[in-house]
């Protein structure tokens, strides 16, 4: 998932990946570096949204060095798009891209399966994100800043990887801004816990490992 605030975004996914009901990785990287300043969140098949990110952050590394400039979030989600949809009767992927640049600030774009892109404040997508539409909705808010869009982003996390088989492991979130890429990581173990009725327990301002790349 990820979520725009004011000065930048904050991006979040697990750490599973599977193949039917067999867990092939539990500490998986889904947050794929595209530029300085443009990450993107895949889900789908690894092998198919691997390849495009692969050729996306190649193109962006060619568009920097003939016009001297990071390209924009949207034009790295626009060729996102072109590639999904032009090749959607092959591919299963669902791509989300957020960053920042200095045209728009932080940005969303939102590329689900079969291509088509939506800017958006949050997005979400994966097998997990049908048990958290609700929650999201409710609980979004305009003018969040960073600490509140990354608890956010926590807590929606660990309400899809409690419901959803497919979701798991760690969770591994990136802040953008337009002076910082900064990764955390906050293990299974420290996960926020949800119970029907009842407010979240543990600590939500649990510590979490930040490094500024």
């Amino acid at each position: 998932m990820a979520v725009q605030f004011d000065g930048g975004v904050v991006i979040g996914a697990d750490s599973r990946t599977t193949t039917g009901s067999y867990i092939a990785n539990r500490v998986t990287d889904k947050l794929t570096h595209i530029h300085d300043r443009i990450y993107c969140c895949r889900s789908g098949s690894a092998a198919d949204t691997q390849a495009i990110a692969d050729i996306v952050h190649q193109h962006a590394q060619v568009y920097a060095s003939v016009y001297g400039s990071p390209p924009s979030v949207a034009t790295a989600a626009a060729l996102f798009e072109k590639l999904c949809y032009e090749n959607k009767d092959q591919l299963s992927a669902g791509i989300i891209v957020a960053g920042w640049d200095k045209e728009n600030g932080g940005s969303v774009y939102n590329i689900p399966l079969g291509g088509g892109m939506f800017q958006q404040p949050w997005a979400i997508g994966g097998s997990g994100s049908t048990y958290v539409y609700g929650y999201c909705d409710a609980t979004y808010q305009e003018g969040w800043s960073e600490e509140e869009t990354v608890k956010f982003v926590k807590n929606t996390l660990s309400l899809a990887m409690a419901r959803d088989g497919s979701s798991g492991g760690c969770i591994r979130m990136c802040v953008i801004t337009q002076d910082k890429v900064e990764r955390h990581f906050i293990p299974g173990n420290e996960l926020p816990r949800f119970w029907e009725g009842k407010e979240v327990v543990g600590s939500m301002n649990a510590a979490s490992t930040a490094v500024v790349v």
